[in-house]
């Protein structure tokens, strides 16, 4: 019992350092979100090459993901998070001062690279937390992930230029620099790693094995499904909103940074408030089918009722979507793999999520220039019903399946 408690108090104490890091350094990253389509206007881009600089960043993430998480078991966490999160402030100052649309691309790849964090962070958790506390502590990160993306973009906006030039977009692109090292500091001097470094890299997901794996499980199979094109949907549906909110309401990126807010407050809400009450009652399965519901709904709405208020309030409504069904997905697959099957499968469902938002947003931003500017909307929806009629239904009457096969008592 002792043991236990003290356990529990190293959590405590361990925990709050990194959420506070964890909330500074996406804070930083989401207030150059809202930024994007007027700073790409600057070089003259169009929707698909502002598509490209969302897609860049999540290209850097992938790579960023797998040698970071390896490295931090070789630095330990708390290295490797002071190091890549002050590289990643560097590289926005650079991005101020890109010279070029494709100089622009290339600094957003390399800051998603240092940014490719969160499998050390997760890392980090699995250290402090017990396997029973570990879902709970999971919520935590999502919190402060939710609270950094939601107040990160408003301060974007707050001191972003009206005029699209370079020189409007500087101020608010160095206070994300400074966020970022700010983060740098905070872990150098106050997180504290929970286990010595092991000196050496944890093997890399065996993909292969994991791709065999899951494609024999029809569940597994179809969360991925579900999760490849829920998020590339959701990461469009961010590139092309920025666009699409100039042309409708005349937005700013002043005004687009506020729209930001209702994005994390949905969020934020549906980690706190729903996602725990609604699993509890209805099963994750379920969870899942509520959200890819309230997703496609608030995609096909958008440019039917077409005012600046309902553009801010489903915007709110899409992240609430995206934040029901994608964690659900995530914890319904965990559960149903097995311990040895964990790594790989986790690994690879990360992998497959990444390639979603490098191909989704140019795919969207050419549909939205050569179809018409309400046609992603559409497309989303129609994508995102499909994949509920056709993955989402299923995966309920599996996991119907399966808790009936349990033996009750």
């Amino acid at each position: 019992m002792e043991t236990a408690a003290a356990g529990r108090m190293a959590m405590d104490k361990r925990l709050p350092p990194l959420l506070v890091a964890v909330f500074i350094n996406i804070a930083g990253f989401s207030l150059i979100l809202p930024l994007l389509p007027f700073y790409g206007q600057v070089f003259d881009a169009g929707p698909f090459e502002i598509g490209l600089l969302f897609a860049a960043y999540s290209f850097g993430n992938v790579f960023g993901e797998i040698h970071w998480g390896r490295q931090s078991d070789v630095w330990g966490r708390r290295k490797v998070l002071a190091v890549t999160t002050f590289i990643a402030g560097l590289s926005y100052f650079a991005f101020a001062y890109a010279p070029s649309l494709w100089a622009a691309i290339g600094i957003r790849v390399v800051s998603g690279f240092f940014s490719g964090t969160l499998s050390t962070c997760q890392g980090f958790i699995a250290d402090v937390s017990p396997p029973e506390r570990r879902a709970k502590t999971m919520g935590y990160f999502g919190a402060a992930f939710s609270l950094g993306l939601a107040f990160g973009p408003v301060i974007g906006g707050v001191f972003a230029g009206d005029d699209v030039v370079a020189a409007s977009f500087r101020l608010p692109i160095f206070i994300a620099g400074g966020f970022s090292i700010l983060a740098s500091i905070w872990c150098l001097l106050v997180l504290k790693d929970a286990v010595p470094p092991k000196g050496k890299g944890a093997p890399l997901p065996r993909y292969h094995e994991a791709f065999t794996f899951v494609g024999g499980q029809p569940l597994l199979l179809r969360l991925f499904v579900i999760s490849f094109f829920g998020i590339a949907a959701f990461a469009s549906m961010e590139a092309v909103y920025g666009l699409w909110s100039e042309e409708n309401f005349g937005w700013s990126a002043h005004d687009l940074g506020f729209a930001f807010l209702a994005i994390g407050g949905g969020g934020l809400f549906s980690q706190l408030v729903l996602i725990g009450p609604l699993a509890h009652r209805f099963g994750e399965a379920r969870v899942i089918l509520i959200g890819l519901g309230v997703l496609a709904a608030s995609m096909l709405l958008q440019p039917i009722i077409r005012t600046p208020i309902s553009g801010v309030a489903l915007m709110g409504f899409l992240m609430m979507g995206h934040s029901l069904a994608f964690p659900s997905a995530g914890a319904l697959l965990s559960r149903n793999t097995p311990p040895e099957r964990q790594g790989g499968t986790m690994g690879l469902l990360m992998a497959s999520n990444a390639i979603g938002r490098i191909l989704a947003p140019p795919l969207f931003g050419l549909i939205y220039e050569q179809v018409g500017h309400d046609a992603p909307w559409y497309f989303g929806a129609a994508m995102i019903g499909l994949v509920a009629l056709m993955a989402g239904l299923p995966a309920v009457r599996i996991s119907d399946r399966a808790r009936s096969a349990i033996p009750s008592g």
